[in-house]
């Protein structure tokens, strides 16, 4: 048995010689990659959703010819000779079970999952010996251009051929591609998102149960509090089950999420204690001082000759949210003093937090940056970095946290809610996740379409200058 579709064939190649793409689950990711993938040449694209969905899909893609709509799993299964599921982990067994049986004899098999143990089990379990496991995983939300993103192809079982072929297949996506096996994809996704989504996760849930938009108050604004508040609205506004799937069925996701809750909390102790009158503060600055040497100390002494991901103050603050404060006719247009009081210091406990919880957990973040590092990782190792090798940025943010109290409700808040996130994921319940995420979610809504618009502009804006890091140019 061989593959069954030459595998140098490409958009260019004649229609009928052209491979049938199946896509399987039409949500915002089987979206992406049918425009993608019809944009870009490719002229028999066949997908389905679940049956209560057919008829509104018909409607939208009839002027689309390139794409054909069947009721269900099992028109696309038979008839594709490359199919990716795009399904929640949480349902993958259940889908595969349905429609793998039905899988054309040797077409390649792919999944969409942002946690591959329960997909490879399903696959192994469900799909018939003579067909090929080739897998894939796009490392960023369907919103985010996909050119240079990091994108995942797993060789599971299938020759060299096969993997050509859905290289070629997803050529149009122009991504970047990564080549893991299942396991080395799990861990590489817990390291690079588990935590960073917990983070924000916890921040909006804080924001929530304290009832304030932080950017609204003139307490949290500017630089890193632009990049924490735009990213931790665009997570809410995508839907829930995007991040349930890693959290909760990736082992190695659920022990970081705890570890994040337990160092956000020692940290704060550690704070109130160390900032009591007469109190000696050395624990406090001993830790924050070994989270930084551990993760950041090869860049510290001079060892790591890559250039500092460039998140200037200067650019953060063009995606801020709250509107620039009005000029001071009298002061100028050398006046900075203004420009500098909007930087209130503070603790950054989510920040300290994140880089203590990479530093116990053996995480080198700068590992996985050119690996498989997501746009919203990528920012906020940059946000951390841009902390931790700064003494003077630093050193406001240990100080505030020792001896300034007005951001002291919101670091418990933040603490709460970190530990109401790991708990939440430790219960296992796709449910509970959901009910806590929808919740949060709710406060946000009606602020999601500007924040989004920013949140892109911004990524775009990241992007550009990392990719001017990488070449070894400095950016304008």
């Amino acid at each position: 048995m061989g593959v069954t579709i030459r595998w140098d064939v490409t958009p260019n190649t004649p229609e009928e010689l052209q491979p049938i793409i199946g896509l399987i689950g039409m949500g915002a990711m089987g979206r992406m990659y049918a425009k993608s993938l019809s944009e870009g040449g490719w002229r028999r694209i066949h997908v389905c959703d679940i049956p209560e969905k057919y008829d509104s899909l018909k409607s939208e893609y009839a002027d689309v010819p390139a794409i054909t709509v069947f009721p269900d799993g099992h028109g696309v299964a038979r008839s594709a000779d490359f199919i990716v599921y795009s399904v929640e982990a949480e349902f993958i067994d259940a889908v595969v079970a349905k429609f793998g049986p039905s899988t054309k004899l040797g077409a390649i098999v792919a999944g969409q999952t942002s946690v591959k143990a329960p997909e490879k089990a399903a696959f192994e379990k469900h799909l018939p010996p003579d067909v090929y496991i080739v897998s894939c995983h796009s490392l960023h939300g369907p919103t985010v251009s996909t050119a240079d993103q990091p994108l995942v192809l797993i060789k599971h079982r299938a020759p060299d051929e096969a993997l050509k072929l859905v290289e070629n297949i997803l050529r149009p996506l122009r991504s970047r591609y990564v080549y893991l096996s299942y396991e080395e994809h799990d861990s590489v996704t817990a390291n690079t998102q588990a935590v960073t989504h917990a983070a924000f996760l916890s921040m909006g849930t804080a924001w929530a149960s304290s009832q304030s938009y932080p950017w609204e108050q003139g307490l949290y604004v500017g630089g890193i509090e632009t990049a924490k508040v735009n990213i931790a609205l665009r997570i809410y506004s995508n839907l829930w089950h995007v991040y349930a799937g890693l959290a909760i069925l990736n082992p190695a996701a659920r022990a970081q999420i705890e570890q994040y809750a337990r160092s956000a909390s020692d940290l704060f102790k550690l704070m109130v204690s160390g900032g009591a009158p007469g109190a000696d503060s050395e624990p406090f600055r001993a830790r924050v001082r070994w989270g930084q040497q551990v993760v950041f100390g090869e860049r510290l002494h001079g060892a790591d000759k890559q250039q500092p991901i460039l998140l200037s103050q200067e650019l953060l603050d063009k995606f801020s949210l709250r509107p620039p404060p009005p000029a001071d006719p009298s002061a100028g247009q050398s006046n900075t003093s203004t420009k500098e009081s909007r930087y209130k210091p503070n603790s950054h406990l989510a920040l300290l937090a994140m880089v203590d919880c990479w530093a116990h957990c053996g995480i080198q973040p700068f590992t996985h940056l050119a690996l498989a590092a997501t746009p919203i990782f990528r920012l906020f190792l940059g946000v951390a970095e841009h902390l931790f090798l700064n003494g003077e940025l630093l050193e406001q943010a240990i100080h505030s946290a020792l001896y300034d109290t007005w951001h002291r409700p919101d670091d418990i808040e933040f603490i709460i809610a970190a530990r109401g996130w790991s708990q939440c994921v430790s219960f296992g319940s796709f449910e509970i996740y959901r009910r806590r995420f929808e919740e949060t979610r709710a406060f946000f809504e009606g602020r999601f379409e500007e924040a989004n618009a920013l949140g892109s502009q911004m990524i775009k804006a990241i992007m550009e200058t990392e990719l001017k890091r990488e070449q070894g140019q400095e950016p304008k």
